[in-house]
């Protein structure tokens, strides 16, 4: 499996965005479940931004990427209005499986508020699982 730390190959993209108030509780804090869906904002930028997205993998190559696996790593609470950075990164291609690491900061002081990782595995339409066409391999490995 093609596992790297920080490498200039390595596919990655940056998402900006703020903090709305439905995202947080009665003090302002975000419920944490929103940084997992900023995790998918952060992944679906990244595919976009290397030339597809989910919907086409989908329709044009029966090709599904289920989470199978998340962690979530909580360093410092985001607030209400903040404005943050979700830094998404690919850390692993290999058959039917894909890793994903995220990092959310701060835009102002560039504070690290929570870190993770998510796993797929490539299906078909019926949940079957497959390996991940070339095309994406390619685009995915950073080549």
């Amino acid at each position: 499996m093609k596992e790297q730390s920080s490498s200039s190959n390595e596919p990655a993209s940056e998402v900006r965005l703020r903090v709305r108030y439905a995202e947080t509780d009665q003090m302002g804090v975000v419920y944490y479940a929103n940084f997992l869906v900023w995790f998918e904002i952060g992944r679906v930028e990244l595919l976009r931004q290397l030339g597809f997205d989910y919907k086409s993998m989908e329709v044009e190559d029966d090709c599904f990427i289920p989470v199978v696996e998340v962690s979530c790593r909580y360093k410092a609470p985001a607030r209400y209005d903040d404005e943050l950075i979700i830094e998404t990164r690919v850390t692993a291609v290999r058959g039917a499986v894909l890793k994903f690491r995220y990092r959310i900061l701060r835009v102002h002081d560039r504070q690290l508020l929570a870190e993770g990782e998510t796993t797929h595995v490539v299906t078909d339409r019926a949940m079957i699982k497959c390996a991940l066409p070339d095309k994406y391999v390619q685009a995915l490995s950073g080549g």
